[in-house]
């Protein structure tokens, strides 16, 4: 049996050892590595199947880890880190304890900048380019591999109008495959559509216009063609940019054709590309399509209601809406901080503006949220997706931080539904009632109810709730974290001890002040639980309220600790966190 090329390949110095000849059958083997262990493995695999042969040539072209490269969003990166030193890891990627799905400093000197959210390579490799300059290391060069989607951010934006007035040895590979996670949007796409391999508009080019040197489009697949212009521009001074383009899925027939569903397909059949079909159980809803199917129904009532998202419509669901209402149904594209400004705008003019955002990229936005929404007191509704500890993505996409740095903004309610019910009844809810601006976190992943579509209740944007009634212990917990603590509580209850109350604050801020009062005079001990971080968040918002009153009642905290959570499964991440049912158990037992 024909050894594999990859086999070879522990370093790119492997790498720049073989003759251009042999990269088209180390592509083939790089490609079928990457399809055989996330079919397994599962893990992002369009994106990464796209760009073998551009991976190929910038290792082969370039002295990396000297020549600097840093890959944008990082779904790109899986040939990368293959060909770096991590093949024989790779099939720990995403697991705890295993390789990160993203770059990451700490893992390769290969890998110069961490990344999880998009649009920020071409800034760094910029300031790595300046450094370079000032040290002395002008020639040294530094490569931004940017997909059409993240080049549309207004980060990279900034980053490109900067470099264009610079002299450095930049080189920024413009990924076009017309799709980031959903279709691409934008004027840009719309120009990028229109440049072909064979034509390109009779237009004034963007990138020439902001002083870069413009070359392509080329065929990305084409290993010659890329490793040839590469050369080229190593050889030219000041900022360049190189204008790929790539199929997402490339290699993978139904990768290809669906490239929305097998961005990250789960597992699937290596040899047939087929995914594995799921058994036939009934299972209860994602939150996101709870939020996404809700949307559907309040729009059917209510025709001033608007739906955003910033390049997520599948992600957070809103593609119901999209579908349903593709007049009052935006996606914005990675443009978060427009995303927030925007639905700003729309409630100046009496629309109800839903803001879908993951909990982790609303912090890309976070003056809009202060400046343009909270301090004009408008009444845009954030639905906060991906709340909480997310899983194998890791720290750039945990929603750990949301309570902390939303709770200190004036103007601003929090709440969290404990369930799927109350997430409809809260979306509900607001377009009816509120008058100022919320933010409603829920989690990645499936809820608790099959039974979910009750009528809509109005529900108390003031008030928590009593679960269970306890005599020494009150546990107050928001969001659906409270699953958790029921477990915990059901376990030491079976021995008989009724010791422990349970109560669901519901809303983070404003607090129920008169339920903690009570709470405050019937409760030895107190234990807040929160799936975000300890400091500054729902516990301490507690703790607040017990140094205003004067309470001399015992207060523990539980939550995400003071560091930055790696990847693994949400379970084995609550257990480390200390906020599983177990973890909760054992705090309980210490108290009775």
């Amino acid at each position: 049996m024909k050894q594999s090329l990859l086999t070879t390949i522990q370093h790119p110095k492997d790498l720049r050892s073989l003759s251009k000849d042999q990269l088209t059958q180390l592509a083939i083997d790089l490609r079928e590595f990457i399809i055989n262990i996330v079919a397994v493995k599962e893990g992002h695999l369009g994106a990464s199947l796209g760009v073998v042969e551009l991976t190929i040539a910038l290792h082969y072209v370039f002295n990396t880890p000297i020549d600097k490269l840093a890959w944008d969003v990082g779904h790109q990166a899986y040939g990368h880190k293959i060909l770096t030193g991590r093949r024989d890891l790779f099939h720990t990627n995403r697991q705890w304890n295993g390789i990160s799905g993203f770059p990451k400093i700490s893992e390769s000197e290969f890998d110069t900048f961490g990344v999880g959210h998009s649009s920020t390579a071409i800034s760094a490799m910029l300031g790595m380019a300046i450094a370079g300059q000032l040290t002395g290391d002008a020639r040294r060069q530094h490569i931004a591999v940017v997909g059409d989607a993240s080049i549309a951010s207004g980060m990279a934006f900034e980053a490109l109008n900067h470099a264009g007035t610079t002299n450095t040895n930049l080189l920024v590979i413009l990924n076009d495959n017309a799709i980031g996670i959903d279709p691409s949007v934008g004027a840009l796409k719309e120009y990028l559509l229109k440049v072909t391999l064979d034509d390109a508009p009779d237009t004034d080019n963007i990138f020439e216009a902001l002083n870069f040197n413009y070359s392509g489009p080329i065929d990305g697949h084409n290993i010659s063609n890329l490793i040839a212009e590469m050369e080229r521009l190593k050889k030219i001074e000041g900022p360049k940019l190189l204008h790929v383009i790539t199929t997402k899925g490339k290699g993978l027939k139904q990768a290809e054709e669906d490239q929305v569903k097998y961005h990250a397909p789960g597992k699937f059949d290596a040899t047939t590309g087929n995914l594995i079909p799921k058994d036939n159980r009934v299972e209860p809803p994602k939150f996101q399509d709870v939020f996404g199917q809700t949307m559907v129904t309040l729009a059917g009532l209510n025709e001033n209601i608007i739906g955003i998202t910033p390049a997520m419509p599948t992600g957070s669901s809103l593609k119901y809406m999209m579908e349903a209402y593709p007049e009052r149904a935006f996606d914005v594209g990675i443009a978060e901080q427009h995303a927030v400004t925007f639905a700003a705008g729309l409630a100046t003019q009496g629309m109800t503006v839903y803001c879908n955002i993951y909990s982790t990229f609303l912090q890309r936005a976070y003056d809009q949220v202060i400046h343009d929404v909270c301090l004009q007191n408008l009444p845009v509704i954030f639905c906060l997706d991906r709340a909480g500890l997310v899983g194998e993505d890791g720290p750039t996409h945990h929603g750990a931080y949301d309570i902390a740095y939303l709770r200190c903004i004036p103007n601003l309610t929090i709440a969290a539904p404990r369930n799927e019910i109350e997430l409809r009844n809260l979306l509900y809810t607001v377009q009816i009632t509120n008058d100022r601006p919320i933010a409603i976190r829920y989690p990645r992943g499936r809820g608790t109810i099959l039974n979910w579509k009750q009528p809509f209740e109005k529900v108390s944007l003031h008030l928590g709730e009593t679960l269970l009634k306890g005599d020494k212990i009150a546990v107050l917990s928001i969001g659906t974290i409270a699953a958790n603590v029921t477990k915990a509580i059901a376990s030491i209850n079976k021995a008989g001890q009724n010791a422990i109350g349970h109560y669901d604050l519901r809303l983070v801020k404003p607090l129920d002040i008169e339920l903690l009062h009570i709470i405050f005079k019937e409760y030895e001990t107190l234990i807040t639980i929160e799936d975000g971080t300890i400091i500054g968040g729902f516990g301490s918002a507690v703790l607040e309220f017990a140094a205003q009153h004067q309470y001399k009642n015992t207060i523990e905290i539980m939550g995400v600790p003071d560091t930055f959570v790696e990847h693994g499964s949400v379970s084995q991440l609550q257990e480390i966190a200390g906020i599983s049912s177990k973890a909760i158990y054992k705090t309980l037992q210490k108290y009775l």
